[in-house]
């Protein structure tokens, strides 16, 4: 056999062993991230730079190991919060050919906030489709589909309740899920099945924009949904930074301290400058370093948990006030709170409860241990709870005041009480006067939440004051009414109306 024969020979074998391997599902977390390596041209950070934090390949994996443990988990869905720029919706798209590819009869559907992102994570689907897997195609791509030899396939959704709620398939990915129109979100919850051999699952994905928004949510109740939060930022997706580039000159050093030494990604350092000297520095903690979510839109921002919150409990030698946000179908609440020597205001503890009478109500803060009724100076409300009812002929006060509830209240402006929360929050030298026990979390949960509309102008289309009132949500507002129910009153220097029905 002469050399020519000879090469063309070892040519076809090693085309037949690259394309056997191709087909060759990885069994190992190396295995995988040598696969897309080599057949996607796609390297996947894995390393952990922040100790709290995951590393990109964490998510892939999570998304993969039922291909290679069966059985092995319960539901496939987990919550994805990464930075803009981060690589979520590549990744996604990278787990979602792997999905096709080594699970037939796969179900995919893509879902995201607008339909431009949704198509973003389809184009980087047919990107890595294109780089040599058009063999396990059926049928040539279509704008918005794809379907695979082995049963499984894609299809991009668009964000309504006719699209969504037409579907039942294995795997649900919601790119950028903080744009979502909630009521989409509440029907696609519903879409996934599993299969004896497919595990099905609802990933979300987002950088976390606002404390008051979808992400926000759906991050801080997937403890008690027992839901994975992979979380990384900035660090764990930038380039290495060179030996030679200086930190002391570098402007990203007083939140890098060394990290991007240690960093193997893909974001450009240099970017990542251009980005930061462009934006906000609220902004950037949210966006890049996912720090907390930006703040511009929030009507406490004074508020810092590491300040406002802390163990404070009941002291008997200090006057004790309550304070009211009277409500049914929105939650009734109640807050306990002291005042110190050094004019400090301790929040000790909170009553939050929905759908209750207020003979209810009465029965729990008159009794609540240890702050009986008898400990109680006075007992501050929504002037609302004046007001009669239709139906009994009474009102939630004169309940209260028969119940022998010393109760106060003053009418006022909603901004006159905010300001003087703000004020508590931050004083002009800097200092602070307000502390919140952690027990009140419904209370922490609205300093953090309560926001203004996303929208800055009226219903008119001009800008007025009307702007400036934070939004009344039914979540946020009650518990923040009934702290400016306590400012108000208690700092009034007229005295609050007690009058009789």
């Amino acid at each position: 056999m002469n050399t020519t024969a000879l090469s063309t020979q070892n040519l076809i074998y090693a085309a037949g062993l690259y394309e056997k391997l191709k087909n060759t599902m990885p069994k190992s977390r190396t295995d995988l991230k040598n696969y897309l390596r080599v057949f996607a041209r796609l390297n996947i950070p894995d390393k952990k730079i922040c100790p709290e934090h995951n590393s990109p390949a964490d998510y892939l994996w999570h998304c993969y190991t039922e291909l290679t443990e069966p059985g092995a988990k319960a539901t496939g869905d987990c919550i994805v919060w990464a930075p803009r720029g981060g690589g979520k919706t590549l990744i996604a798209a990278a787990a979602t050919l792997l999905d096709c590819i080594f699970k037939p009869g796969c179900k995919v559907r893509i879902l995201a906030g607008s339909e431009t992102q949704a198509q973003r994570m389809y184009d980087y689907l047919l990107t890595l489709l294109h780089n040599g897997f058009e063999g396990f195609l059926a049928a040539p791509v279509r704008r918005n589909r794809c379907a695979f030899l082995n049963g499984s396939d894609v299809e991009v959704l668009t964000q309504s309740h006719a699209s969504v709620r037409g579907s039942h398939i294995n795997k649900l990915r919601c790119d950028e899920v903080e744009l979502f129109d909630p009521q989409v979100l509440e029907a696609a919850k519903f879409v996934t099945k599993s299969t004896d051999k497919i595990t099905g699952a609802m990933e979300s994905l987002s950088t976390m924009h606002q404390p008051f928004g979808i992400m926000h949510d759906l991050v801080n109740s997937a403890s008690v949904s027992n839901i994975p939060v992979f979380k990384w930022c900035i660090w764990e997706v930038i380039e290495n930074c060179p030996p030679e580039r200086s930190c002391s000159r570098c402007p990203l050093n007083s939140d890098c301290q060394g990290k991007a030494r240690k960093a193997e990604g893909f974001l450009k350092i240099d970017d990542c400058i251009a980005q930061m000297r462009r934006s906000s520095r609220s902004a950037f903690e949210s966006e890049m370093l996912c720090l907390r979510p930006s703040l511009e839109n929030v009507v406490f921002a004074e508020f810092y948990p590491d300040i406002h919150i802390a163990p404070v409990n009941y002291d008997s030698s200090l006057p004790l006030y309550r304070t009211i946000d009277f409500g049914f179908v929105n939650p009734f609440v109640c807050l306990w709170i002291q005042i110190d020597p050094n004019g400090i205001i301790r929040i000790i503890d909170e009553y939050v409860k929905s759908r209750q009478t207020i003979d209810v109500h009465t029965e729990e803060i008159k009794n609540r241990t240890p702050y009986n009724e008898e400990n109680v100076i006075a007992t501050f409300c929504d002037p609302a709870g004046a007001g009669v009812n239709d139906v009994t002929g009474t009102s939630p006060i004169f309940s209260l005041r028969q119940a022998g509830v010393k109760i106060r209240y003053k009418r006022s402006p909603i901004l006159q009480g905010v300001e003087l929360i703000r004020r508590a929050l931050r004083t002009g030298d800097g200092q602070s006067r307000l502390v919140i026990n952690p027990r009140c979390g419904r209370l922490i949960e609205a300093m953090q939440c309560y926001h203004y509309p996303p929208s800055h102008s009226t219903s008119s289309g001009q800008a007025g004051f009307a702007d400036e009132l934070p939004l009344k949500d039914g979540i946020y507002d009650h518990p923040i009414d009934a702290l400016r129910y306590f400012f108000v009153n208690y700092n009034c220097s007229s005295a609050a109306k007690k009058r009789r029905y």
